[in-house]
């Protein structure tokens, strides 16, 4: 259908522009997989469609003709075309040009939708997959070029030049043949990859499993095998040693040895570089002292280590012997660079019609390389008897190269199947001699049909990391598909691959969780690489102490080698900014959506927060689970997201509305943890389809306190649902759960008590209204229950609190009016950073929630302000009482564990518990009189404004635009 036309208010001008790009290394809001998104505005194109542009569908499609092949949204060859002629809106043009452009460069992508910014119009959300980020970057920023050039035209953009020099860029980043082989096998195993450096160093696998390679180089390549490969001398000699068929041989330095070394072995020679490779400094058939002189400069330019290697010249066809593992894998004759006399064209002519073959490019680009008729090759041209003007006569094969590379023009035959038995053997038992997993031997000899022994020739060189691309991509013959045995190689069948990820996310309660789900595991003796809003730990050692719940720190985790289970906490800012980091997690958990963060990135409602949680519930495979929060409806929606298993926990009494909804679950097969109240308390139980298995009762648990923390009851089933969907004994998850504890050590920051001079003084990270509701709850039980133990007629309740400056100001508000509910005393602080605020301006909002709530009769008596954080803490510890239940809600643990440690130590010594600092109780603040610290740099997780969200997040069905 055409659309309808906008009346334009002024002429079409190239307005088309980025407004921003991001690069989504995982799953995503937008896409399952790694995507790019770009935010443009159209400008005045807004009201100039497709359509409406004389000759730009016309234009485009010359310049793009792969686009006339795109499908669209119609489903079918030329489908883009027909919205092209119809009239749609220069953002979705730009998606499809950057999509074949990539094409182009030979990454083949299929994956794109464009999707208008809601509430601004004229700008466009742009998705599209990608292989290389920085190619598809590139081709998205080439495309709004060329479309505002088709606009109106400018006179400084020439595409051709712009388009090689991006295919140039692409070749310079993309992986070479070889690499791409390997690549290829191991994603049709499910082996997941990581680009380790921009160039050719890749791991294999996951964490423990890992393997890597470098071009053809593996892990299990030997170092000195390498290094004896790049020793010609020392080759030749090792080979000859076996019995093995080489040429005579010299090292020598000098010209003058070069030439003695000429004599002795007799003309003709060979002349070649010590440690040189692809060809580089190979000179053949030297018939005399000139000719040698000339090639030892060659050859010594060549050589990084200065020796140059004499060896007899062994006439015949150039054979490359391609062993993996000590097996013959494929054979491959190499013809050098040559054209065929057609007895009309010059052999210029004849150059230029060769490299027109659509299979030649430039370096590794195609599977061929263009002919370089470079010093070189003029120098064989006229050992030849020709010129670039010569007309060689029909039939006259003239070469252009000596040697038969395919990077330096040559062609391959597959002689994989011909062979004779013997040659085969002298190769593998080459390739052992040097200790080569993966070798190249080039053998030279009349015909590699017959045994070599008989018909002459020799093993002129063992390559280590030898290119595939003549064995894959063969110009004659039938391909070898290679990378399997190198596959094979380093993940045998059966081999895993992977380690199992499980994925924790919610709004309150992921970081505890993921850290039962890591201490229950480490009891199992699993190496848990676990990442946090404190930092990544690797086998409970902290290596790297910062906000790590992002993709960049689940990346460090399964690189790491010791790795061999990941628990990954996973904050809505890492999957907005890009994405997941992996490409899918066996195990998802969330815990619960509150509105926090909200206004933030374009997070408006709660909705559109759960469907960005949901993400990691939509990177579960068919065979893994997502551990939901029944309670929680929002998070309850999600289950039409999981493609595998949902195992449901809820702590919803037995008769309810949410129980029957997970009772009629398991009657029908499926896993639950609830909770079974009785006279003793409550116990977790699970269920499986009609089985019900008791685990443990919650009073029981050390990270419940008894059972007051309800929050922790609730995390303490998410992290059984996770470890049993794992697989893991329930035994184990009981011991587990049962020494889990909330002390500093196990949980920093995370409801730690520690004792301070007779007061009960918890560390705490609440710092949303939510979790205030759940801290609130069981402060008011924990007080009950110090009441009861002291036999007090009542406890006095003090807490610190403090909001991040980027939430709403009536998020703060909030927090502060839940707080005022539960304590007697609030002392507000500031974090340090301030996230765009005043100073003072977070604090005053948050006194003037709890001021409303104390007008309206809540049990707060006192709002006091200071606004450093240690100096808060000082505060509140100097008016505490022996008896006094404190809670500290921080920002900083560390340092105010350690001021609470030094003040445990005064007071065993018999010093008061503290002694306060200058402070404010009027609510209504005065920022020039309170104190703040200077703001910090921002971390992984840290927030930017960004409105390019959309409002409700759609389903995500990849359109397909090609």
């Amino acid at each position: 259908m055409a659309v309808e036309v906008p009346t334009p208010t002024g002429p079409a001008r190239p307005e088309l522009r980025i407004l921003e790009t991001r690069i989504y290394r995982g799953g995503n809001i937008w896409s399952y997989q790694q995507a790019i998104h770009l935010v443009v505005d159209l400008g005045i194109l807004e009201q100039y469609p497709s359509v409406s542009l004389p000759g730009f569908t016309d234009q485009l499609l010359e310049a793009v003709p792969g686009l006339a092949r795109h499908t669209c949204s119609l489903g079918r060859k030329g489908g883009f075309v027909e919205r092209l002629r119809e009239g749609t809106w220069l953002g979705h043009v730009a998606e499809h040009v950057a999509l074949q452009l990539q094409t182009m460069a030979g990454h083949d992508q299929r994956r794109g939708k464009t999707r208008g910014v809601k509430g601004k119009p004229g700008q466009y959300n742009i998705i599209y997959g990608y292989t290389d980020e920085r190619v598809a970057v590139a081709a998205g920023r080439l495309a709004v070029r060329l479309i505002n050039h088709l606009v109106e035209a400018e006179p400084e953009f020439d595409f051709e030049t712009e388009l090689n020099e991006f295919l140039r860029q692409a070749e310079r980043v993309a992986f070479g043949p070889s690499t791409n082989a390997i690549l290829e096998e191991a994603a049709s195993r499910d082996i997941p990859f990581i680009r380790l450096n921009s160039a050719s160093l890749v791991q294999l696998g996951q964490g423990v499993h890992a393997q890597r390679i470098r071009a053809t180089m593996t892990s299990k390549t030997g170092a000195l095998a390498v290094d004896i490969a790049g020793d010609k001398d020392l080759t030749t000699t090792l080979l000859g040693s076996a019995g093995l068929p080489v040429p005579k041989q010299e090292a020598v330095r000098t010209l003058r040895g070069t030439l003695d070394a000429a004599h002795s072995i007799g003309f003709p020679v060979v002349i070649k570089p010590l440690d040189g490779n692809h060809g580089r400094g190979v000179c053949l058939n030297l018939q005399s002292d000139a000719e040698v002189e000339k090639a030892y400069d060659i050859a010594k330019g060549e050589s990084k280590r200065g020796t140059i290697i004499v060896e007899s010249f062994v006439t015949g066809r150039d054979y490359r012997c391609l062993i993996v593992g000590g097996k013959m894998q494929a054979i491959a004759e190499r013809v050098p660079a040559h054209v065929v006399g057609d007895g009309a064209h010059t052999v210029a002519e004849l150059v230029e019609v060769t490299n027109a073959d659509p299979r030649r490019g430039v370096g590794h680009e195609k599977v061929l390389t263009k002919i370089k008729v470079d010093d070189a090759a003029l120098d064989v041209l006229a050992g030849q008897g020709h010129t670039l003007e010569s007309v060689p006569s029909e039939g006259e094969m003239v070469k252009l190269a000596l040697t038969g590379n395919m990077s330096t023009g040559g062609i391959s035959i597959d002689r994989t199947f011909d062979a004779h038995p013997d040659n085969i053997e002298i190769a593998e038992e080459a390739a052992r001699m040097v200790g080569l997993d993966v070798a190249g031997i080039d053998f030279i000899c009349p015909d590699i049909t017959f045994p070599v022994r008989e018909t002459g020739g020799a093993i002129c060189e063992v390559n280590a990391a030898p290119g595939f691309r003549m064995h894959t991509h063969p110009t004659i013959g039938e391909p070898q598909f290679i990378a399997k045995p190198v596959v094979d190689l380093l993940f045998p069948p059966g081999s895993q691959s992977r380690v199992p990820i499980v994925a924790v996310t919610g709004t309150n309660g992921k970081t505890t969780t993921s850290r039962m789900i890591a201490h229950i595991f480490k009891g199992l003796g699993r190496k848990v690489g676990m990442t946090s809003t404190d930092g990544v730990v690797i086998d409970e050692r902290l290596v790297i102490k910062a906000d790590a719940s992002g993709p960049r720190s689940a990346r460090m985790v399964l690189q790491n080698p010791r790795v061999d289970f990941a628990v990954m906490e996973v904050a809505r800012g890492g999957i907005l900014r890009e994405g997941l980091g992996y490409d899918r997690n066996d195990i998802a958990v969330v815990t619960n959506v509150a509105p926090d963060h909200l206004g933030l990135r374009g997070i408006d409602t709660l909705r559109q927060l759960a469907d960005v949680k949901a993400v990691v519930v939509e990177a579960v495979p068919r065979n893994g689970f997502a551990v939901l929060n029944a309670d929680d409806p929002n998070v309850r929606n999600m289950r039409r997201r999981c493609s595998g298993e949902i195992v449901w926990f809820t702590m919803a009494e037995p008769g309810s509305e949410i129980r029957d909804f997970v009772d009629d679950h398991c009657r029908r097969g499926g896993r639950a943890l609830v909770l079974d109240p009785s006279d003793r308390g409550d116990m977790i139980v699970i269920k499986h389809g009609r089985r019900s298995m008791q685990l443990a009762w919650t009073h029981l648990l050390p990270a419940t306190f008894g059972g007051a923390a309800r929050f922790n009851v609730a995390n303490s089933l998410a992290a059984a649902g996770a470890a049993f969907a794992a697989g893991a004994p329930l035994h184990d998850i009981r011991q587990g759960l049962r020494t889990f504890s909330t002390s500093y050590y196990l949980s920093p920051g995370r409801l730690n008590l520690i004792e301070v001079g007779g007061a009960s003084v918890f560390l705490d990270y609440c710092h949303n209204a939510a979790g205030m509701r759940e801290l609130g709850a069981f402060v008011d039980r924990y007080a009950e229950q110090l009441q009861l133990q002291n036999d007090l007629a009542r406890t006095s309740r003090i807490g610190m609190i403090g909001a991040a400056g980027d939430r709403r100001d009536d998020d703060m508000r909030e927090l502060g009016e839940v707080a005022a509910h539960h304590f007697d005393v609030i002392v507000i602080r500031e974090d340090e950073r301030l996230r765009g605020r005043k100073p003072g301006q977070t604090a005053q909002l948050v006194a003037e929630g709890a001021k409303a709530a104390m007008a309206a009769g809540a049990r707060c008596q006192q709002v006091e302000v200071v606004l450093d954080e240690l100096g808060a803490a000082r505060h509140v510890l100097a008016r505490t009482n022996p008896g006094d239940l404190v809670v500290l809600c921080v920002d900083q643990h560390a340092m105010i564990a350690a001021e609470l440690e030094e003040r445990t130590k005064h007071a065993q010594a018999g010093a008061h518990v503290g002694d306060g600092v200058g402070a404010t109780s009027d609510p209504d603040l005065d920022p020039g009189t309170l104190t703040s610290s200077a703001a910090a740099e921002g971390s992984e997780a840290s927030d930017e404004a960004l409105a390019t969200v959309p409002n409700e997040i759609e389903e995500k069905v990849d359109d397909t635009a090609i």
